[in-house]
């Protein structure tokens, strides 16, 4: 008897996998272990791996489909083993606006493309039905329409199209002539080479300036400013399918917002200090691969502030608080589709550089997919920084089961006081936002105080 291969629990909050493409086809020998597909979650897209020997006899879902959990994917057996689908089909992706449902579920496409088909060869005939007049000639184009001045010469040809050969065309355009302000002399009024030559030395087929831009007064009499943007959709409309990490997204930022009372504190740091100390350690050890990152130093502070901190490092849990032994930092990284937290288990055990390699290494496999549930859940604090795109301050949503997210802004150049004297520095914003039922607003700024100490006195997290 065949065996049956359903759709596994790939997250801890995953509802529905995508089955992004298959890596065996039907037919093919597979072993235990041997990678059957890409499934994308809601977290990340993970490979399926096979839990039996014999053959692929059937695919159930197709590349590209939504299959719930448990549903049927694919059976494996003995060669010529005969299998009949299971009860249960695979969610199907909306194809967007070019399916309509009819019948009992059936899908079919509207073909607009043979509307136009039809409404060509309708006006290829005239009223009689006879077929219309051949097509001008493909140099005949639409010619502009100037307002001409006076004694200006009227267009040849009549109408919206101009008679002119491609020679003259290609002349008008070297010599800033305007094609519709000279009069052709060639059979049935096309313009020719010498007809062009005649215009730039008579001077009367010049292009007119622009207009002036018009600038009518609105109601209160106010003249509105002449647009220099350009106009129209900024997009094409289109409406697309939720992906299931979006959707994941979007349901644990609303229960975070609506369940977990935020409230937010901030502090401006010094940042010159450790700017100063993250160049030299870069050019010490550029020999050595090394390339700190601001945003390492401030994954390090985090961990060490935790340390000084610790009731920050917890996690509400109904009728009780769980408050952790070990700073799991994560921090956020963008994607297409949204955004995922991978993880840095024991950072407050790991030094500056090896925080630096295991996020560069986790950051890398976030963008790619390729992250293990285990690299992007179980975090006790979050990091949120948008300094790089040049955003200076911010307040980030908590998430949860974490009590606590730090918001990071961008370094900023700026005069401050040092020592009772106005000099130039770099600063940064720091924004951390609380959940209300485990962190208190002193406990939050006793927090940040921390944090603040270690990031000015950069070389304290080098011990």
């Amino acid at each position: 008897m065949a065996n049956i291969i359903e759709m596994p629990k790939l997250s801890d909050t995953m509802t529905v996998g995508t089955l992004v493409k298959w890596l065996k086809k039907e037919g093919d020998t597979v072993a235990t272990g041997d990678m059957l597909a890409e499934v994308e979650t809601d977290k990340a897209t993970m490979e399926l791996e096979s839990f039996f020997d014999g053959t692929l006899l059937k695919i159930f879902a197709p590349d590209g489909s939504q299959v719930e959990l448990g549903a049927p994917l694919c059976a494996i057996g003995k060669p010529g083993e005969k299998v009949d689908a299971p009860a249960g089909k695979p969610k199907e992706e909306s194809t967007g606006e070019g399916e309509q449902k009819t019948g009992e579920g059936e899908q079919k496409k509207t073909e607009p493309e043979d509307k136009d088909k039809a409404g060509a060869s309708t006006a290829a005939k005239d009223e009689k039905g006879q077929p219309a007049a051949a097509a001008k000639p493909a140099e005949e184009a639409p010619a502009p329409r100037p307002s001409h001045g006076e004694g200006a010469v009227a267009p040849s040809g009549g109408g919206d199209r101009i008679k002119i050969s491609p020679l003259a065309r290609k002349l008008a355009a070297e010599k800033g002539i305007d094609p519709s302000r000279v009069t052709g002399s060639g059979p049935g009024g096309r313009i020719v080479r010498a007809d062009i030559l005649a215009a730039e030395k008579s001077g009367t087929a010049k292009p007119e300036p622009p207009a002036p831009a018009r600038r009518d007064a609105d109601s209160r009499g106010v003249v509105a400013a002449p647009s220099i943007l350009p106009k129209g959709p900024i997009q094409e409309e289109k409406t697309v399918q939720v992906s299931n990490m979006r959707g994941a997204i979007a349901r644990r930022l609303v229960e975070s917002k609506t369940q977990l009372p935020h409230f937010y504190v901030e502090i401006e740091v010094d940042a010159a200090p450790l700017l100063s100390l993250r160049e030299q350690l870069n050019t010490g050890l550029e020999e050595q691969g090394v390339k700190l990152s601001v945003n390492d130093f401030v994954l390090k502070g985090c961990a060490e502030a935790l340390r000084r901190v610790p009731q920050v490092n917890g996690s509400w849990e109904g009728d009780k608080i769980r408050y952790f032994g070990a700073a799991h930092v994560s921090f956020a990284v963008a994607l297409e589709e949204g955004l995922i937290t991978p993880v840095i288990r024991d950072t407050h055990d790991k030094d500056i550089f090896q925080i630096s390699t295991e996020a560069k290494a986790l950051g890398k496999l976030a963008r790619d997919k390729k992250l293990k549930p285990e690299q992007f859940t179980g975090g006790t604090f979050c990091v949120s920084n948008l300094g790089m795109m040049g955003i200076p301050r911010f307040t980030a949503i908590i998430n949860p089961p974490n009590a606590a997210i730090l918001a990071v802004g961008t370094t900023v150049k700026k005069p401050i006081v040092k020592n009772d004297q106005i000099v130039m520095g770099e600063t940064m914003i720091l924004t951390l936002s609380c959940d209300h039922r485990v962190v208190d607003g002193a406990v939050g700024a006793r927090y940040l105080g921390a944090l603040k100490a270690l990031l000015e006195s950069p070389a304290l997290l080098l011990l």
